[in-house]
């Protein structure tokens, strides 16, 4: 390996030595041939003038909300001027940035190193995103720039190399090669960061705006050519799906737009939303298995979403314009919590989600929301301002901790704004009419315009007269004991409870390989019996179980889901549950006092009330 290195080295310099002038601030090539040993080859060049010289890794990623670049994972770096190696020092305080003394006479610094790609599943672009089929390549990954240098004023060349026969996809645009290697067209540093490369041996395109002046399409590596069978329901959905925003926006604005779609079991499953795409990972068999697709349906919708909100608008705290200015996520109960709803709102219109699944899917968030008890000494607002770190907290006692819930409580409270504006204008208007105002205007491409909360309330106000700024006081920035359910049930319906799981609720739990007995004993486990977490205040935490402790017999049988979901239903009868726990190498029985049998989320209508969460969740589009 180290011979093979050195060798690309030395033929990295004669390449650069008889490379013409640089057109671009730098230029930065990727030779991914070798992903499926889980490396990449970089090569840069930058503009220089003797002295020093600094350059910086990417640190704060749109998106991600937080200093996330994996700058642990560059190995091998070496800079040069011309055949001379440069000796270079990390910035002990900004360990992002690296600096060198350019000698006199030398014009430019050429830059190589490796970037390790992970293998663990459990994070954002920095977790597993390849396999020995395909690859979703992240630039900001790949890519050093001049410290200092807002990444909207500086230019790239960018080109890749791919394992041959591999096809390939992005936003940008692409100047020339054929195959496996890609030169593409020279582009400002945050239109390349914002425009991640899928490739792979199992590739797909399906268009789902045949012969639209504005191309949407569904661009899917997989690591077999199975998994990339979708079904024609599927893709009558998304084409509704793309039909359905296009109302309630009214404009679009990106020139072209690609859902990025890696299908492993061997990747990390998240979506990351771009402005002309979105980078969206889910299982393998995410076509072909129900439940597996229920559990992400919601995904390619709220991605999509953010094409308006997050990257067209975007709160000024989150707009920086650069990768080292720490973000102030405040307003992520607008950047993603608006996002949640509206990608709920318009599953539900194109048909990705059937009715029952939508509902279901809004019982189960309500009843989460509720369950969190965080809620009674953290406000919402305080988990976007805590984003960054909450992203990467344990699951252990997420209930009393509070987690990123601005998403799904961001969709409560969006409803409950909606189902509000409908009755106060008497069902004249709706947060359509406002998406309509904030996010629409001319469709002239990919553009960004930042808001403050001032925007937000005015917006609202020109839509309907109210006290929008008390409704987010109470709802954001004060302690709420309890959920924000007023849309759901000023909108005609209420949760209850039932004794069988939900569509949605079933295919989390295959998906996820869990079992859900919050709203009962208040617990989670994983499906060996590992307690996930537990809800302060239940029976569970009353008798002193606590998460990380392993179940391993319910009323004196072995443990398994069967087994402890026929002892809940028994309890009924019984008044009680016994569960025998292992913590650590020690063993204790508990006994929860608990008498009100299987307890799970859903809908029921109040027959009382006008259905405005029907009219809500209704196709625009005939």
């Amino acid at each position: 390996m180290m011979f093979r290195r050195l060798a690309a080295i030395a033929t990295f310099v004669m390449l650069l030595s008889a490379s013409p002038a640089m057109a671009a601030d730098f230029t930065v090539h990727v030779d991914a041939r070798e992903t499926a040993r889980g490396i990449l080859h970089v090569r840069q060049t930058f503009m220089a003038k003797p002295g020093t010289f600094a350059i910086s890794y990417p640190k704060w990623l749109p998106g991600e909300h937080g200093p996330t670049g994996p700058n642990v994972d560059v190995a091998g770096l070496v800079l040069r001027a011309g055949d001379r190696v440069l000796p270079w020092t990390r910035d002990p305080i900004d360990m992002n940035t690296v600096r060198v003394t350019v000698p006199a006479g030398a014009r430019q610094v050429d830059v190589a190193f490796d970037f390790l790609l992970d293998n663990g599943t459990d994070g954002f672009t920095s977790a597993a995103c390849s396999t020995p089929n395909l690859i979703l390549l992240s630039w900001n990954q790949v890519a050093f720039y001049p410290t200092g240098r807002r990444s909207d004023d500086l230019s790239v060349d960018a080109s890749l190399q791919l394992p041959n026969g591999w096809q390939h996809a992005s936003a940008l645009d692409q100047k020339s090669g054929s195959g496996s290697d890609i030169v593409f067209t020279t582009c400002g540093f945050t239109t390349l960061v914002d425009s991640p490369v899928l490739a792979g041996v199992h590739f797909r395109t399906v268009e789902l705006t045949p012969g639209d002046a504005i191309p949407v399409r569904m661009r899917m590596a997989c690591d077999s050519e199975e998994g990339l069978k979708i079904g024609d329901d599927q893709i009558a959905a998304m084409k509704k799906l793309v039909q359905e925003a296009r109302l309630l926006f009214g404009a679009q604005h990106y020139r072209h737009y690609d859902f990025l779609i890696t299908l492993s079991d061997h990747t990390a499953h998240f979506g990351l939303e771009h402005h002309e795409s979105s980078d969206d990972r889910g299982h393998e068999r995410w076509w072909l298995d129900d439940d597996l697709r229920r559990d992400a349906s919601n995904l390619l919708s709220h991605e999509y979403v953010h094409s308006w909100n997050g990257k067209f608008r975007r709160p000024a705290g989150l707009a920086t314009g650069d990768y080292f200015t720490p973000m102030n996520g405040e307003l992520l109960w607008v950047y993603e919590g608006l996002t949640q709803y509206l990608g709920f709102v318009l599953a539900a219109r194109s048909g990705i989600r059937t009715p029952a699944e939508t509902r279901d899917g809004l019982a189960s968030v309500a009843a989460e929301i509720e369950a969190n008890r965080g809620r009674t000494w953290r406000p919402l607002v305080d988990t976007g301002t805590h984003a960054q770190e909450l992203y990467e907290a344990r699951g252990s006692w997420e209930h009393w901790r509070r987690s990123v819930d601005f998403y799904d409580e961001g969709l409560l409270l969006w409803l409950d704004a909606d189902v509000l504006i409908r009755k106060l204008s008497n069902g004249n208007k709706s947060m359509d009419d406002f998406c309509q105002s904030f996010h629409g205007g001319a469709s002239k491409g990919a553009e960004l315009r930042p808001y403050t909360l001032d925007e937000v309330t005015a917006t609202l106000n020109a839509v309907q007269p109210y006290d929008w700024k008390g409704f987010i006081q109470k709802r954001v920035y004060d302690v709420a004991p309890h959920a924000p359910t007023d849309g759901i049930t000023n909108g005609g319906w209420r949760v209850a409870w039932t004794d069988s799981l939900g569509p949605l609720q079933r295919a989390d739990e295959a998906a996820g390989k869990k079992v859900n007995e919050t709203f009962s004993l208040g617990l989670s486990f994983s499906e060996d019996g590992h307690v996930t977490d537990v809800v302060p205040g239940s029976p569970a935490d009353a008798a002193g179980v606590a998460p990380d402790m392993k179940l391993t017999a319910v009323n004196g049988r072995r443990y398994s889901k069967d087994v402890l979901r026929d002892a809940i239903a028994a309890s009924k009868q019984t008044g009680r549950v016994e569960l025998l726990c292992e913590n650590k190498e020690f063993f204790r029985t508990f006994a929860l006092e608990y008498r009100d049998g299987r307890r799970h989320p859903v809908l029921v209508r109040d027959a009382a009330i006008p259905d405005l969460v029907s009219q809500v969740l209704a196709p625009k589009s005939k």
